[in-house]
């Protein structure tokens, strides 16, 4: 077995799992799981932050550690998914480096909901938001197309890789802009309902849902940097929403 080459691949594992959203505990145990299923391996371990990765295990009595920084995290629960089954398929039959490879690349190019997909379920997310808000029909409807918007936004300034925190504080400021101007035509609208059902799209809830879980886990580390994670965002939705209400309101 190729040594380095098995160290590479697990470590693509957990970086991808950690940038796709996982928790960390899912992390370690999925690394280990795939780890100790390779033939040849007879001890594995790891340690996982929200922004790096310790990862080794032990070939013919040596022990082999590497390294790995995770820059960058987004929500993608279909590639955890699809990582999570490749890991259960090698507890029941064996894979070489040169497989796990294989199936990595097939599940890193799998292609996720375009563009117009994403724009259009955002809108609906707005809008079923504003009917748990109490919210009318005609509220309903220009959630709707604010969620598209924000979408949209997000959408388009992910592809500049631009900062996270700036990318939510300008889509709550285009939120808060746009909702103003429907009232402005429409002032039978609720301008409390159309925000807030509209703000929900950008609010960290995997985040949040991660940092208690690793909490509660025993990582307090990495919960408590999801939190902070989280908190910094609700920080620059109230930035950016906030400008604009002070302003033009």
């Amino acid at each position: 077995m190729n040594e380095e080459k098995c160290l590479e691949t697990i470590c693509t594992v957990g970086t991808l799992l950690l940038e796709s959203g996982a928790e960390v505990r899912r992390v370690e145990e999925t690394m280990v799981r795939m780890a100790t299923n390779m033939q040849g391996v007879q001890y594995a371990d790891s340690y996982v932050t929200l922004t790096g990765i310790t990862f080794s295990m032990t070939i013919d009595g040596k022990t082999h550690t590497r390294i790995a920084r995770v820059r960058n995290t987004e929500v993608n629960l279909d590639r955890i998914d699809q990582i999570n089954d490749l890991s259960r398929t090698m507890c029941s039959q064996p894979f070489t480096v040169e497989q796990v490879e294989k199936e990595l690349e097939r599940i890193q190019n799998r292609k996720r909901y375009d563009f117009l997909v994403t724009m259009f379920f955002g809108g609906i997310g707005a809008g079923a938001f504003a009917i748990f808000f109490d919210g009318t029909v005609s509220e309903m409807i220009a959630s709707f197309f604010v969620g598209l918007i924000i979408r949209c936004t997000t959408s388009f300034m992910a592809k500049y890789n631009l900062n996270a925190s700036l990318n939510t504080m300008f889509s709550a400021a285009i939120a808060a802009f746009l909702v103003i101007l429907i009232h402005t035509f429409f002032p039978s609208l609720s301008v409390d309902c159309m925000m807030i059902s509209s703000l929900m799209l950008l609010v960290p809830g995997l985040a949040i849902t991660n940092a208690i879980r690793d909490t509660i886990a025993g990582d307090t580390l990495s919960g408590l940097a999801r939190a902070t994670d989280a908190f910094l965002c609700a920080i620059s939705i109230a930035v950016g929403a906030g400008f604009v209400l002070y302003f033009w309101m």
